[in-house]
């Protein structure tokens, strides 16, 4: 009788084990619906672009420079953003990110009471500011992983977090493209921007370091911190950490080191992907294959699913592989190479003309760039404990000048040749630079280890 009143217990004990391991999947869940709000903040003006090019007089090159005005800021604001991270912590300087870049998405709506080149300055300024507020998302991500979850689980957790940019357009396009339709465009910016304050109240209560997270057992954090997560990244109160490295030393040794360089230029490329689909693919619909702005909505979630699914098996076979004995270069270089295959696809668009076919070939290209996009996973296999923030930054640096660059290179290419044919290939020709980066110059993939002397403690 006592041996089944134990083993009653030890039932017991282990379903509320299992109950509380959960932890770790939820703080991804809330990463998960911040970024899916933080990609529709940033797809906003690509779903109200074409009226807002309409209203404005905008010419493909003007629209290539607004479309790319978030990145601008946004790739400045990488390095203070990451050095924010690694002194305040994540959940604070996560908070001031949500709030702020929603507020000043709410603020574009409010352009449509100016007229010319007044309206056109303002939209500019603010997207500038949404991008310097947007800045520490990705690289505040990253961080959180790497402090969740350990090294066999990272692959999954970075691939789900990444593949927000895919569900943001499945969910949002349509919404989005209903919206601009029935109520203007503006509506997009007031509805996106309040829901974003909303969030990131929200993430006040529900955001916490490992060891500081009321929920976490004592089994979880156990099982994370044994698998390689790195639970004392914020310190004690996630406000102030134990030790600071030397900021300009330490990004001259990260940008010296071969394996990060291979993989900064990687993400360049794939990131060149992705700003094509979030900026000009709603236009290429609407100019090139002449929907109307609200099929083009429903029909930009189509590729968008494909990515998202195409996001959560490129996280999964990477870890099936780690797990499977493989190296951490090879279980996270096989999906990025098969992926970015998979997305120079697109290029074959120029030879199809039935409209469905061309979706089809769409939402290949993107499931593959889903697939691929293990950047992210990459970054918090190799950056040093002491700079995670910082080495993320970088990372998003490097990969974000592509959202400078592609509107505005796609922009030329449209308006020098009146179609779009010529961007597909620049596009396409992207993916395959990633194949030969992550190939040739990336090498072992491993945690970076700073100088000694590039470290000073402090209380």
């Amino acid at each position: 009788m006592e041996t089944r009143v134990e083993h009653a217990q030890a039932l017991n004990t282990s379903a509320a084990s299992k109950v509380q391991s959960r932890t770790r999947w939820f703080v991804l869940a809330i990463l998960f619906i911040v970024t899916t709000i933080n990609y529709a903040d940033r797809a906003t003006i690509s779903i109200a672009g074409p009226e807002l090019k309409k209203a404005l007089g905008l010419s493909p090159v003007e629209m290539g420079y607004i479309f790319s005005a978030f990145a601008w800021s946004y790739v400045l604001a990488q390095l203070p953003g990451g050095w924010l991270l690694d002194r305040f912590g994540s959940k604070v300087t996560y908070f001031f990110s949500i709030f702020l870049w929603s507020l000043f998405t709410l603020f574009q709506g409010t352009i449509g009471f100016l007229t010319g080149g007044a309206a056109v300055a303002v939209l500019f300024l603010l997207r500038l500011l949404v991008g310097v507020a947007e800045a520490p998302s990705f690289p505040g991500n990253s961080r959180i992983t790497s402090a969740w979850f350990p090294t066999n689980e990272r692959g999954l957790a970075a691939a789900i977090f990444n593949s927000a940019q895919y569900f943001a357009t499945v969910l949002f396009a349509p919404i989005m493209g209903w919206l601009v339709h029935t109520y203007g465009w503006q509506s997009v910016f007031y509805v996106m921007g309040t829901l974003g304050i909303i969030v990131s109240l929200v993430w006040l209560k529900t955001i916490y370091g490992p060891k500081q997270h009321p929920s976490l057992s004592a089994s979880e954090l156990k099982y994370i911190q044994e698998g390689g997560a790195l639970v004392d990244l914020d310190g004690n109160k996630g406000v102030a950490k134990k030790s600071e490295v030397n900021t300009m030393a330490c990004i001259g040794e990260l940008l010296g080191n071969r394996m990060l360089l291979g993989v900064y230029i990687g993400q360049y490329c794939i990131t060149t992907l992705t700003y094509f689909f979030l900026t000009w693919f709603p236009v290429y619909l609407v100019q090139e294959r002449h929907m109307t702005i609200l099929k083009a909505g429903f029909v930009a979630s189509l590729p968008a699913i494909a990515g998202f699914l195409g996001g959560i098996v490129g996280g999964w076979l990477s870890d099936r592989l780690a797990r499977a004995g493989y190296s951490l270069s090879v279980s996270r270089k096989v999906p990025i190479v098969i992926g970015m295959l998979m997305s120079m696809s697109m290029i074959a668009c120029n030879y199809i003309q039935a409209d469905m076919l061309v979706v089809a070939v769409m939402s290949l290209a993107f499931f593959g760039k889903g697939v691929g996009a293990l950047g992210w996973a990459v970054v918090a296999d190799t950056s040093p404990k002491e700079a995670g923030g910082l080495s993320g930054g970088l990372f998003n640096t490097f990969g974000n000048t592509a959202g400078i660059t592609t509107p505005i290179v796609i922009g030329y290419i449209v308006q020098g040749t009146g179609s779009f044919s010529g961007a597909l290939v620049f596009v396409g020709a992207n993916a395959a630079l990633a194949i030969a980066s992550y190939l040739f110059i990336v090498g072992d993939i491993k945690r970076v280890t700073l100088s000694k002397s590039l470290v000073n403690k402090s209380s």
